[in-house]
């Protein structure tokens, strides 16, 4: 493929983005006011922040476009398209969008819902203390993989996060049926398998943890 290639330009640009993304945030990280802090052994310090979707629009997009999100369902937005989307969920008081840092860099997009205020809640019965997730891994800095164990020990903050509300008692997802990676990691993380569930935008499976299965891991 020639250098000057459409597709590898775009290529070269978007990780220009990251990087450039990437290190903003690592200077300004520490302005914005946690939600939630958490050391996770062998992991690091965990910080989960609001996302500011006009500052942090160019970091969203590279993660949100690239390969390893396709099941996130915005592989052809623009910058701008992406950055209206954090804007109405922004104004959303139902809905919650957050950058998760791990030693003061963004490594993850977590999103948060009310299942009965949210399409999903159509699909099953929601209970009381319900509490919708969406996470996203960042893809790594240096283009290596991902490493092993790197999900479940995020999993273990977000979840801590989560039933942190004592209102929260069950955590709900909804990764898309094909996402058979991500499935197995909800799993290995004590999650339990539900039905599967047709979203317009997507086949779903659902999965739940709740409160008494991980009371004593939440310390």
């Amino acid at each position: 493929m020639p250098a000057d290639h459409p597709a590898r330009a775009g290529t070269a640009v978007r990780k220009q983005n990251e990087h450039a993304g990437t290190a903003v945030h690592e200077q300004n990280e520490h302005a914005r006011t946690a939600v939630h802090e958490q050391r996770v052994d062998g992991f690091g310090a965990v910080r989960i922040v609001p996302l500011d979707p006009a500052a942090d629009a160019d970091l969203v997009f590279g993660w949100v476009t690239g390969e390893r999100a396709r099941y996130w369902g915005m592989a052809d937005h623009t910058r701008e398209q992406v950055r209206e989307v954090y804007e109405y969920v922004d104004s959303l008081t139902t809905h919650h969008a957050f950058l998760a840092y791990r030693d003061g860099e963004p490594v993850a997009l977590f999103q948060t819902y009310d299942p009965a205020a949210d399409p999903v809640g159509e699909c099953y019965e929601v209970l009381p203390g319900d509490f919708g997730v969406h996470l996203l891994i960042a893809p790594a800095p240096d283009g290596s993989g991902e490493q092993q164990g790197f999900t479940g020990a995020l999993l273990i903050a977000l979840i801590g996060y989560a039933f942190a509300d004592p209102e929260v008692r069950r955590i709900v997802v909804e990764p898309d049926a094909r996402n058979e990676k991500a499935i197995a990691r909800l799993l290995r993380a004590g999650f339990v398998p539900g039905p599967e569930i047709d979203k317009p935008e997507k086949r779903a499976l659902l999965a739940f943890l709740s409160r008494d299965a991980v009371t004593g891991l939440l310390g």
